[in-house]
């Protein structure tokens, strides 16, 4: 329920949505036997769904179908949460039932984001109470780590902290890189940890948990810094590479000996042969790179709830767990160790999700990609 004071901009936003994205809103789908996702990620996420998840699901639910939408690195994340905003206020279907990608805690902190218990959804309660509530009506089901990877050869002994990796960077010009914050996570992680570096732990705190346009001000030093960086990193020249990917083929071809990667990308490439084994991750502190859980959301006025809450149950099941930590993805699990297959528990001895470092909530996570675009590349 949308408090009375969000009400009436909400329905302002919703009126100038409709205007300005021209907005169709379909007509209700009630509950049927096809779920609606909306996936707004990178192509592996989008391979976990289409190729390993669905089909599963189907398998073990075949009175349903699953059709899914894909949005390459969330380009369309404004316009989707602007047509779900306009849906609720509206009371309409907004044409999605279950929704995985980076605003999914946004739209909870506006509370667009039905919240199953878990009578309705059993396997909630598998998950770990803390990382549940940080998803603001959100569902964790994932989770991954960005993560320093290096040349081993080059490099026997990788930077340990934040401030020995920018020392490293500028004792070794054109050896490391990251993408473009907006064109993938392990790019705009490397960007936020340089913000955060001048911020305090309080607003490190607020811009994760809430939307904190007066604190972007304090941004301005961090950005200084990136900004300096442009003739140390590959290219020297303040280019960047597009995307997780591209700084994944810098690493394998040995363009550069060190840049920030995804674990999860990182495992995939290593088994499937397409990462040289010289190529080593590490973890660096103070601050440490960012990573957690990612959240499926059930927008509060789909029609088709009791699909939604069937697939996302499904999905924190040990079945659907097994196939996101063993299968190409190599994602951290969600539920106790315990409850998956042994042979897979020994790469996640000792992971913690609570102990991962937040991204900023998708709302100032934006703006920090807006800002990166328009202040540090090119100078």
């Amino acid at each position: 329920m949308l408090k009375k004071s969000m009400r009436k901009p909400l329905a302002l936003f919703a009126a100038a949505s409709l205007a300005a994205i021209g907005l169709t809103v379909p007509a209700s789908h009630a509950a049927s036997s096809t779920i609606q996702v909306y996936i707004s990620a990178d192509t592996n996420i989008q391979d976990l769904w289409v190729k390993t998840l669905v089909p599963a699901f189907k398998l073990a639910y075949p009175g349903y179908d699953v059709n899914v939408t894909f949005d390459l690195h969330g380009d369309h994340d404004a316009q989707e949460t602007a047509k779900i905003t306009a849906a609720s206020v509206l009371h309409k279907d907004p044409g999605v039932d279950l929704i995985d990608g980076g605003f999914t805690t946004t739209l909870g902190a506006a509370g667009l984001l039905y919240r199953p218990t878990p009578g309705l959804m059993p396997n909630i309660k598998d998950l770990n109470k803390t990382v549940l509530a940080a998803g603001k009506g959100g569902i964790p089901y994932r989770a991954s780590s960005v993560l320093l990877a290096y040349n081993s050869t080059t490099v026997p002994t990788p930077p340990a902290t934040l401030d020995d990796l920018l020392a490293w960077i500028k004792a070794h010009p054109g050896k490391f890189t990251y993408n473009v914050p907006s064109g993938g996570g392990s790019g705009y992680a490397f960007a936020q940890t340089v913000i955060d570096k001048y911020l305090s732990n309080a607003d490190r705190a607020t811009l994760v948990a809430q939307a904190a346009p007066e604190l972007e001000a304090k941004w301005a030093q961090g950005l200084e810094t990136l900004r300096q960086l442009n003739k140390y990193t590959y290219g020297q020249n303040g280019t960047y590479p597009a995307n997780n990917a591209e700084t994944l083929k810098d690493l394998a071809t040995g363009l550069v000996d060190m840049g920030t990667v995804w674990s999860d990308q990182f495992s995939s490439a290593l088994k499937a042969g397409t990462m040289p084994a010289n190529i080593k991750v590490t973890a660096i502190k103070n601050p440490a790179l960012t990573g957690g859980a990612s959240y499926l959301g059930i927008p509060n006025s789909s029609t088709n709830k009791t699909g939604a809450r069937l697939l996302a149950n499904w999905v924190l099941s040990p079945v659907a767990q097994n196939l996101i930590v063993g299968g190409t993805l190599n994602g951290f699990p969600v539920i106790p160790l315990n409850k998956l297959d042994p042979k897979l528990v020994t790469a996640f001895a000792g992971v913690d999700i609570l102990n991962l470092r937040a991204a900023y909530l998708s709302a100032n996570a934006n703006d920090l990609k807006s800002q990166w675009a328009s202040t540090v590349p090119g100078k």
